[in-house]
């Protein structure tokens, strides 16, 4: 699994880093994102490239997301 670290981040930079991540071909993808736009993009990302969102966690303003690719 990969882990990105995209807290405190605007768009399109969240967007760019899990773009990244999908691009290494890894099947599980988890990334953490400040709540507003972000989590909704990144999820959009996530989806268009294949992956499901498998949980959604958020915490003190940090929304943890999880993506698999069966």
């Amino acid at each position: 699994m990969i882990s990105v670290d995209a807290i405190g981040l605007s768009c399109p930079e969240p967007v760019i880093r899990i773009k990244n991540a999908i691009d290494t071909g890894e099947k599980e993808i988890e990334i953490k994102v400040s709540v507003g736009a972000a989590v909704e993009n990144t999820q959009r990302m996530a989806k268009s490239q294949g992956y499901a969102l498998v949980s959604k966690e958020e915490s003190n303003g940090v929304v943890t997301l999880r993506f698999e690719k069966p």
